[in-house]
């Protein structure tokens, strides 16, 4: 993520948010895990800080480039929230619009608990949560690692 411009806005200082993610697919959905596509999504947001807390409120495509069609735009809200002893907390709600699937609204939320253990390393676990007959999935657990560069 690039932040080209940042600011103060009252009492939350704020970084404009340019970036893209890379999401490569490991080929499980006959299991019904991921979408069978590798994918890039670009993405535009604002990053508000005050204190300890991030509230990003960001916009977010996503494109296939090898797979099955992927065509989403995802209204995103993201809130991470720092606790004593190097631990971390974040919430990501995603609405989508799925422009294949007849416009549908496949909304997700994800909860995450982190550590860092170095000001490059850390490690989370989170929870993933899917709401309506759209949704992606129901329910998943995951573990993962965070570097920061």
């Amino acid at each position: 993520i690039y932040f080209p411009k940042q600011g103060e806005w009252g009492a939350w200082k704020y970084k404009l948010a340019l970036g893209v993610e890379w999401i490569v697919d490991f080929g499980n959905e006959d299991k019904g895990i991921g979408s069978g596509s590798d994918q890039i999504a670009p993405l535009v947001g604002v990053a508000f800080v005050r204190g300890g807390t991030v509230l990003v409120p960001l916009v977010q495509h996503f494109v296939e480039y090898d797979g099955p069609d992927v065509n989403q735009t995802a209204f995103r809200l993201i809130t991470i929230q720092s606790f004593p002893n190097k631990f971390w907390g974040k919430l990501d709600a995603k609405v989508p619009i799925d422009w294949e699937n007849d416009n549908a609204i496949p909304a997700t939320a994800e909860a995450q608990l982190g550590k860092m253990f170095a000001p490059w390393f850390g490690t989370y676990v989170d929870g993933l949560f899917g709401f309506g007959g759209d949704s992606p999935y129901d329910w998943g657990v995951g573990i993962g690692t965070r570097f920061n560069y």
